[in-house]
């Protein structure tokens, strides 16, 4: 046992670690927060939305997190589970409250997020001596995010996580900026993260945060040198970039969709690309199958619940010519 959690010896396609909280939508779009009167629950947070994502794909997925000793823990919880997704890794911090999040929801390019995190997020009180290293260290791909550096004692878990996994398989750094949850400059933590990751993930303005530069070839080559071994730059409209570090350079442009709710594109996007990775494809077809999930969520309301499964994603291609 480590910190009273489980150890396993079964091997993972996936663990995801940090941030998990309860998503409440407006059920109605082009509505303000302050004129809603109905809306939906919906199991939130990126790595969860990642871990469910790769689930849906058929993928063996398990969960590092934590949650508050209340209702909204146990719904988390049971969510997790109900897609797919292993909670062994779950525990409860008695001293938080689950983390709530708002969002408004203006079509196409507008979806203001509001955090209710304080006075601390649970998912933060992950503890290096509570990790099950010899599970992480074994996953096929390990997926850790930019938020789980923001405060102790998760920067250190998280960090530890990366030490341990020491570049075996496929370790992936979500940049994962959100300004309103870091207290000090994120520099020097990305930098050591980036060193100890094998792909990075990120939309321009992380890449500029990670590295300085905003130019997607750019910040492509700066994360490079950072330590990755692959590094993919999302562009919104104009698609998304990939560069390997042995040369190989991937460009794809978006999949044509009438948005709805743009937030979840990019954790179906990070599920779809540990699917296509696991899988041992190409760098561009990884993107295509990656914006094709993407399209898909962005054309839905919810996130966790609106990932698709792989005939959903197939069909989007198969239409586009793609496949």
């Amino acid at each position: 046992m480590f910190g009273g959690l489980p150890v396993t010896s079964e091997r993972f396609d996936l663990i995801t670690m940090g941030r998990i909280g309860v998503d409440l939508y407006p059920l109605e779009t082009g509505v303000p927060l302050g004129e809603a009167d109905t809306f939906g629950r919906f199991l939130g947070g990126s790595p969860a939305n990642v871990a469910v994502a790769a689930a849906r794909l058929g993928r063996r997925v398990a969960m590092v997190t934590r949650t508050g000793a209340d209702p909204f823990g146990a719904y988390l919880r049971a969510e997790l589970r109900a897609f797919g997704v292993d909670d062994r890794y779950v525990a409860e911090v008695a001293a938080y409250p689950t983390p709530i999040t708002f969002c408004e929801v203006f079509p196409p390019d507008r979806f203001p997020l509001y955090f209710y995190r304080l006075p601390k997020a649970p998912d933060l009180e992950i503890r290096e001596d509570e990790l099950d290293l010899d599970a992480i260290r074994a996953a096929r791909v390990f997926w850790m995010t930019g938020t789980g550096l923001s405060a102790e004692p998760s920067r250190g878990a998280t960090l530890a996580a990366l030490e341990a996994r020491a570049k075996s398989g496929t370790t992936v750094f979500d940049l994962d900026w959100r300004p309103t949850l870091w207290s000090e400059p994120p520099g020097e933590h990305y930098a050591r993260a980036l060193s100890l990751a094998t792909v990075a993930v990120g939309n321009e303005e992380e890449c500029e945060v990670a590295t300085g530069e905003r130019d997607p070839r750019a910040a492509g080559r700066a994360l490079l040198a950072a330590g990755v071994e692959l590094a993919v730059v999302k562009r919104g409209p104009e698609g998304v970039l990939a560069m390997h570090r042995d040369g190989r350079v991937a460009e794809v442009p978006p999949v044509p969709v009438e948005v709805v709710n743009g937030l979840g594109a990019g954790d179906a996007f990070g599920g779809a690309l540990c699917h296509g990775l696991l899988a041992g494809w190409e760098p561009e077809r990884v993107l295509r199958y990656g914006n094709a999930a993407g399209a898909i969520v962005a054309s839905r309301l919810a996130c966790s619940s609106a990932m698709p499964v792989a005939a959903e994603i197939e069909e989007v291609l198969g239409r586009a010519g793609e496949r």
